[in-house]
């Protein structure tokens, strides 16, 4: 005995079902535009230069920089003086390190000691960027002139603390890629500029403060002249031997120098090369 539904019977199963089928293929294909508004990827837009924000975690990262804080700046374990200016250690903690070097670096960010950055250079050591910024007495008025930008991190720790900073650069590829780092990420009080810092930025000056990270044998001239009575200039001095110097220009012009650590820099290119 065969089992077989009777015409009315199926009829009445079909018409019921009809209207079902149709809400169901209504609700797959009929609002396509609701399903790829909620599942379509973000397209990275098309700028030579992202900042990134996976790599390494977040979590990890913010631990990572407050260890260098305490640890590199605060006390050194291997007898550097420590950094003691609050303003100059909270600036340290909230620039994030990691944005300014390759991503395959990025996990290295915060250990001390300096990283390339390419074309010959390299991004100094966490210790070194603090020191030559609690070394200039940055105020949150003053005017920075930063000579080597390099990738920028020098620059973003500067615009933490003051008003406004002018950054040099003489590789053009290093001076277009921290611009635009900069600007990403925010510091909006950055102008970078490509040229050789040996001449400084004369139709900004004076300023306030001028750290220079690269290694001249002799203090640049126009820098001198560029400083702003009472303003501070901190830069690295010599060839095979470096000393970091600090200068202060006086009320009556004088010059007060004082040298405060061994460094050793890449060469001041440009016109201070002999």
């Amino acid at each position: 005995m065969s089992w077989q539904l009777s015409y009315p019977v199926t009829m009445r199963l079909v018409l019921f079902a009809l209207p079902v089928l149709v809400v169901l293929a209504w609700g797959i294909v009929g609002r396509p535009h609701l399903m790829t508004a909620t599942h379509q990827p973000v397209v990275a837009d098309s700028a030579p230069l992202r900042v990134t924000h996976s790599n390494p975690p977040l979590d990890d990262i913010i631990p990572r920089r407050e260890l260098m804080v305490a640890q590199q700046l605060r006390r050194p374990h291997d007898g550097r003086r420590p950094i003691t200016d609050p303003r100059v250690l909270e600036a340290m903690g909230c620039v994030p390190r990691h944005q300014f070097v390759a991503p395959r670096l990025q996990s290295q960010a915060y250990d001390d000691n300096p990283l390339p950055i390419g074309h010959g250079q390299t991004i100094s050591q966490p210790y070194i960027v603090a020191l030559m910024t609690e070394a200039v007495q940055p105020q949150s008025g003053h005017r920075a002139l930063d000579i080597g930008t390099g990738s920028g991190y020098q620059a973003a720790v500067l615009a933490e603390l003051v008003k406004d900073v002018y950054s040099i650069e003489i590789v053009g590829p290093l001076a277009r890629e921290a611009s635009e780092r900069l600007r990403l990420l925010g510091y909006d009080n950055v102008e970078v500029r490509h040229g050789d810092g040996y001449q400084g930025w004369q139709e900004m000056a004076p300023f306030d403060v001028i750290v220079v990270a690269a290694a001249p044998t002799k203090i640049p001239q126009p820098l001198i002249d560029q400083l702003a009575v009472g303003g501070r200039l901190v830069i690295p001095v010599g060839a095979e031997r470096q000393g970091l110097v600090v200068l202060e220009k006086l009320v009556d012009g004088t010059l007060r120098r004082s040298s405060i650590a061994g460094v050793r820099f890449v060469p001041m290119t440009g016109e201070a090369r002999p």
